[in-house]
């Protein structure tokens, strides 16, 4: 009854239901994409100086070898897997941000007892802790347990090294970095009820011309293809696309980032303004020259056809952005489905 109450206690100030995760999830996946890739590329020029500088003196190296060996192949394959995770599920999409977590925390371990640099190590486990706070959106009890798990291994050398004072030092910042992860998701939870209120004034209809509204009226971009890029992105479905791709939709299949450039960094510009003008939040998002939108934050007829809503898929009537050439092949394919439907 105690345990009942206290989940239902948590579910109503910090719960979010997964499928409100969605943007957030996008926005790890890309993030682990960058901090792999650094991590990745900080492995390979180490590998690189260790056989230039050290050659001769190898086997004196071997612990570091053993560290590359070992943090290498798991920086690669969180690489790889937050790369090729764009439309998995919740928890497939989510795993790599753990993982990361985890690199940074057994790393700390590595350091202070196995490459015998405690000092390290205990920052490497206070940096691990902040940095992943400050970049991701997690669980905030899956965070305490690999925090915790990291703790309680490096208690016996904390104590043994710099004494008991330390040791509990090593506790009173996990705590902290706890009760942080619980005001950030609590922060969130706030920020996403906010979301829900916006998607009732914003909506996006597909269905013949593309038109995007907030409340009830006609957003009017400065430029022409702004409208064409918000509409590029809402049939993405919040996919991240790449400039290049972008470009080529709006500008053809031969231009190129070098020529069309500054073009497209205007329709950014005007694309932001204009929501910020109109108080906008979390719809158009860029992150690291990714593009996307977020379709929690919006009503469309064409996200509703695609969950099987049958007044949406009675409402289609083989139109779909029509005056976008791209979109045409769109068309085909809802048209096919809405007879399946019928």
């Amino acid at each position: 009854m105690f345990f009942g109450k206290l989940k239902q206690k948590y579910k109503n100030k910090y719960g979010i239901p997964y499928q409100d995760l969605r943007d957030s999830n996008e926005s790890n996946r890309i993030s682990v994409l960058v901090v792999s890739s650094i991590l990745l590329l900080s492995d390979i020029i180490n590998i690189l100086l260790l056989l230039i500088f050290h050659h001769a003196h190898l086997n004196e190296q071997l612990h570091y070898f053993i560290y590359l060996a070992i943090y290498t192949p798991l920086n690669l394959y969180t690489f790889l897997h937050a790369r090729h995770s764009k439309n998995s599920k919740y928890w497939v999409k989510v795993f790599p941000i753990y993982l990361v977590l985890f690199v940074g925390l057994s790393a700390s371990v590595f350091n202070f007892y196995f490459m015998e640099t405690p000092h390290n190590g205990f920052l490497t486990y206070y940096l691990s802790g902040f940095l992943f706070l400050i970049v991701f959106s997690f669980s905030p009890f899956i965070y305490l347990f690999e925090l915790l798990t990291t703790a309680i291994i490096l208690t016996p050398g904390v104590y043994k090294t710099y004494g008991f004072l330390s040791s509990v030092d090593l506790y009173v910042v996990t705590v902290i970095m706890f009760g942080l992860s619980m005001y950030k998701r609590s922060f969130e939870k706030k920020h996403f009820l906010l979301l829900k209120k916006q998607k009732k004034s914003l909506e996006a209809k597909t269905f013949g011309n593309f038109t995007i509204l907030y409340d009830n009226k006609v957003i009017k971009f400065s430029r022409k293809k702004s409208t064409e890029l918000i509409a590029y992105l809402i049939y993405k479905n919040g996919s991240s696309v790449k400039t290049n791709e972008l470009i080529n939709v709006l500008w053809g299949e031969r231009a190129d980032s070098s020529q069309y450039g500054a073009n497209f960094r205007n329709l950014i510009v005007d694309v932001k303004h204009t929501l910020s003008e109109l108080e906008i939040q979390n719809f158009f998002i860029t992150e690291y020259n990714n593009f996307r939108i977020n379709p929690e934050v919006v009503q469309c007829d064409y996200y509703d056809f695609l969950a099987g809503n049958e007044q949406a898929i009675k409402s289609y009537a083989g139109e779909f952005m029509s005056q976008y050439s791209w979109a045409e092949e769109v068309a085909g394919f809802l048209e096919m489905k809405a007879l399946k439907n019928h």
